[in-house]
C-alpha cells in the first residue's frame, strides 16, 4: 500500500496530546516572515530578494491564485498514491528541490543537511552549481538517494566538463542546466545591503575544488584567496552561450538533461530540437527578469507546445500543497521547490527541511483527495477554473 503522506497531520494531533507542537508554521508561506525575524538581512535578503522591485515574484504568486480548484465529489480516494516517474526515475511524490546556492548563509550544514532530508523523504535533491558544498560531500551525505547537479554553464568549457564528469562520478543522474542566469539581475535588496556572499568565497566550493578551476589560477586557492574569486566571477556566466552549444553538455554527458528557466513556448521547442529531455518552466523565483511573465502563465504554453516531447517540470512561486496541484493541472510532470525549504533549513536544520516536505506533500495528498483524485496522473485542466486577472 502506497505511503499516505497525510498521515503527518495525525502525527502532529497525537504528538499534541503530550504538548508538543511543530516547531515550525505548517503554513508555509509564513516560513520568509520568520526568517525576517530571525536570520540576518543579508542572507535573508539574498533568499527571499528579487529582481527589480519584485513584481515577477509577486506575480507568480497571483498567477498561481487566480486559478482556482474545482473539487468534485463522491469518488472512492480511500487508497492515494503520489508516486509518479520523471525521467525515467521513480519518485514517492511529483517533488524535488529545487537547486539553490550558497546555502551556508542559511545553515552551518548547509547542503548537506538539505541533501540528507531530501533523502530522507526520498525525494531528489538538485545541487547547485554555486553551493557552499563540493558535490561529492552532499554526494555522501545522501548515500544511494536520488540527486540531480545544477549547472551554471559558465565561460570555461575545461571547468564545465570537469563539473560533469565529477558530479557523473557522485552519482548525480539527471543534469539541470540553468539558461536565464548568464549575468546576475539588479537585486536591489543585495545591493542596498552590498551583500554577494561570492566575493567573500562563498558559494564557491565546487569552483575551488575543481582541478580544471585550479589550472587557472596562478597561486592555490588558498595562498590567494581574492585572486581565485575574481577568476570566479570571470568565468561564472557566459551571455554569450547559444542553442547549437548545448551539443557540448550533450557530448560530456550521457544521462537527462533539463534546461531550466524556459518560459516561451519556442524556445521549448528548440530545447526539444536539441535533444535534451526536459525544461523547467521558470522564472528564477522573479530573481532575474523584473517584470517578466509569470511561470504559471507560461506553463499551460510550454505544456502544449512539447509535453508530448518533454518532460516539463516547473517552478517559481510554489508555497503549498494545492499550488503543486494547480502546477500539475496546468501541464507539469513535477515541481521543483526553492525558497520554503530554504527557510526550513535557516530555521531549523534538517528537521527544518524535512518539515516543510512533508508539510508540503501532506497538504498535496489532502488537496488531491478532497478533490476527488487518488493520484497525481489524473489531474489535468479541467480541475481548474480561471478568475479574471
Amino acid at each position: 500500500m502506497a505511503k499516505h503522506w497525510a498521515d503527518f497531520q495525525y502525527e502532529i494531533y497525537l504528538n499534541g496530546m503530550t504538548g508538543s507542537v511543530p516547531r515550525l508554521p505548517t503554513d508555509l508561506t509564513r516560513l520568509e516572515e520568520l526568517a525576517e525575524h530571525r536570520l540576518g538581512p543579508g542572507p535573508v535578503g539574498y533568499v527571499a530578494g528579487c529582481a527589480g522591485d519584485g513584481s515577477t515574484a509577486r506575480a507568480n504568486r497571483s498567477a498561481l491564485a487566480r486559478h482556482r480548484i474545482v473539487p468534485r465529489m463522491l469518488r472512492d480516494v480511500r487508497e492515494r498514491d503520489l508516486s509518479t516517474e520523471v525521467l525515467g526515475r521513480a519518485l514517492p511524490a511529483p517533488l524535488a528541490l529545487a537547486p539553490v546556492g550558497v546555502l551556508s548563509i542559511m545553515h552551518p550544514d548547509a547542503e548537506s543537511a538539505a541533501a540528507r532530508a531530501a533523502a530522507a523523504q526520498g525525494v531528489p535533491y538538485i545541487l547547485s552549481s554555486a553551493s557552499s558544498t563540493p558535490l561529492e560531500q552532499v554526494a555522501e551525505a545522501m548515500g544511494d538517494a536520488e540527486r540531480w547537479f545544477q549547472l551554471y554553464w559558465g565561460k570555461d568549457r575545461e571547468v564545465t566538463r570537469s563539473f560533469l564528469g565529477r558530479a557523473k562520478a557522485a552519482g548525480f543522474t539527471v543534469l539541470v542546466v540553468t539558461l536565464d542566469t548568464p549575468l546576475l539581475s539588479w537585486r536591489p535588496r543585495d545591493l542596498d545591503q552590498a551583500y554577494l556572499p561570492f566575493l567573500h568565497g562563498v558559494g564557491t566550493a565546487n569552483y575551488f575544488t575543481d582541478p580544471a578551476f585550479g589550472a587557472g589560477l596562478t597561486k592555490p586557492v588558498h595562498e590567494d584567496p581574492q585572486a581565485a574569486v575574481l577568476h570566479f566571477l570571470g568565468l561564472f556566466g557566459d551571455p554569450g552561450h547559444t542553442w547549437p552549444d548545448l551539443a557540448f553538455l550533450r557530448e560530456h554527458w550521457d544521462g537527462p538533461i533539463v534546461l531550466k528557466g524556459v518560459l516561451h513556448p519556442d524556445d521549448a521547442r528548440l530545447a526539444a530540437d536539441a535533444g535534451v529531455d526536459g525544461v523547467v518552466v521558470s522564472n528564477h523565483g522573479g530573481r532575474q527578469v523584473a517584470g517578466s511573465v509569470a511561470a504559471a502563465d507560461a506553463l499551460p504554453r510550454v505544456a502544449d507546445a512539447v509535453g508530448d516531447r518533454l518532460t516539463v517540470l516547473f517552478d517559481s512561486g510554489v508555497r503549498t500543497g494545492d499550488d503543486v496541484f494547480k502546477a500539475l493541472a496546468l501541464g507539469a510532470r513535477a515541481v521543483l521547490l526553492g525558497r520554503p525549504y530554504v527557510y526550513g533549513l535557516g530555521l531549523d536544520g534538517q528537521a527544518g527541511v524535512e518539515h516543510v516536505v512533508r508539510c508540503l506533500l501532506a497538504e498535496l495528498d489532502l488537496t488531491l483527495a478532497l478533490s476527488g483524485h487518488t493520484g497525481p496522473g489524473t489531474v489535468g485542466a479541467g480541475d481548474l477554473v480561471t478568475d479574471p486577472a
